[in-house]
């Protein structure tokens, strides 16, 4: 094996490794109302979100293209010097992700992986080794605008929706909208696998590109969409409850109607996002829907120092992973060559597995995801809750309820 190819190898790898941390520091995007609503129970809710992440990340590339030729200028580097860009960026986003999980903030895997790579080629290139314009347009307006755009898509959905059932009982309103927020989630599930599953593979491609494996005008190979596809669903399966919980317990007191529309409205948005190639943050528009859903809510609870933190995070995520980039590539350059990726490889595992032991001090999981918030460990479940759920309509057939109520609580989780 040359030194050449353990490079590569490596770099593939750890882009796998980023694609397995978005899977389950994202599943919360998807997941995080129905499990809260007890519209699925959580460990169903993550196997039905793995599933349907692994369908849409072959829906598309649009995104993958995005990603491979409108952040790294391509023009200025290439080979080697390319290869270790990549890679040091790669760290970087990871090492943010899992930070901000272990701290259960729902910042965006999307831009810790755009702040890595744009932190590495600035430390590497200067100002000419990023391409500004997609920047600009294809990242820094859409994480401006989507969260907003989100949040009064979702405002007005819940309006209508509490208007339009105002007179159906609340027992039977919030189980009816239950069904729906299993199909509501499910395809923000398959949006997800549609655009942040393309990220890791442009990432791929732009490697396998420095390696001269491949032309920059070629097709994104079929082996490619494979391995990211499994890698996100994989790490969609693992479920990050820290995230999950947040979102679907800490920023707003939800019920079903509030968790359908935010759903179908960041469902919407995403799959818009991913049609145009947009590597949009699937993050900020979960948030802002959810958040959209408290105010549309007439007497909803909404945290609003949760989601101060979480808008903190949003604008620290691309300059902080750029900051970890940038010192990998350095640590990187400094040794030199296939050892210097070596030692920033050993740097990620060491730092990856401190902060997995780190969590399991106060370990959040499927048992207590649902507990009640607690401001003062915002991130921990202390208790399960058992308060009883409304039941599901009567009328559903004896043959579909057999299989669904295998999905569908009788109890909050």
């Amino acid at each position: 094996m040359t030194a050449e190819f353990a490079v590569l190898a490596i770099v593939i790898a750890t882009a796998l490794a980023f694609d397995f941390t978005n899977g389950f520091h994202d599943t919360g995007n998807a997941m995080a109302t129905s499990i809260a609503t007890g519209a699925l129970r959580p460990k169903a809710a993550v196997a039905l979100s793995a599933a349907l992440n692994l369908l849409g990340a072959f829906l598309s590339v649009a995104v993958a293209a995005t990603v491979a030729k409108g952040i790294v200028n391509l023009g200025e580097v290439q080979g080697q010097a390319l290869l270790t860009i990549v890679f040091a960026g790669l760290v970087g986003g990871i090492i943010w992700n899992l930070a901000t999980w272990l701290f259960g903030l729902p910042s965006s895997s999307s831009h810790a992986l755009f702040g890595g790579l744009i932190g590495a080629s600035l430390a590497a290139l200067g100002t000419s080794g990023v391409e500004w314009g997609g920047v600009l347009t294809k990242i820094v307006v859409p994480a401006v605008l989507s969260p907003v755009v989100a949040a009064l898509v979702a405002t007005v959905g819940t309006r209508l929706i509490y208007r339009l059932t105002a007179t159906v009982p609340p027992e039977r309103r919030t189980a009816g909208f239950r069904w729906g927020q299993i199909g509501s989630a499910s395809l923000i599930s398959l949006a997800h696998g549609t655009n942040d599953a393309q990220k890791t593979m442009g990432v791929i491609f732009l490697a396998l590109v420095a390696n001269g494996t491949i032309s920059s005008d070629a097709p994104m190979p079929f082996w490619v969409k494979v391995a990211c596809a499994l890698a996100i669903a994989a790490g969609t399966y693992l479920g990050g409850w820290r995230v999950i919980r947040t979102l679907g317990k800490g920023l707003v007191e939800i019920d079903s109607p509030q968790g359908m529309a935010a759903d179908t409205s960041s469902a919407a948005i995403i799959l818009t996002s991913s049609h145009l190639g947009l590597p949009l943050s699937t993050t900020h528009v979960a948030t802002g829907s959810i958040l959209g859903t408290g105010i549309g809510r007439k007497g909803a609870e909404v945290r609003w120092g949760v989601a101060g933190r979480m808008v903190v995070a949003w604008v620290i995520t691309l300059p902080a992973a750029a900051v970890a980039g940038a010192a990998c590539w350095a640590i990187a350059h400094l040794v030199g060559g296939a050892p210097g990726v070596g030692v920033v490889f050993a740097i990620l595992i060491v730092a990856a597995g401190w902060m997995w032991l780190h969590s399991r001090k106060q370990a959040v999981t499927a048992d207590n995801v649902n507990a009640d918030w607690d401001e003062a460990t915002p991130a921990i479940a202390t208790a399960p809750t058992t308060a009883p759920a409304p039941p599901l309509p009567a009328a559903t057939p004896a043959a579909a309820a057999q299989s669904v109520d295998q999905l569908i609580p009788t109890d909050q989780q």
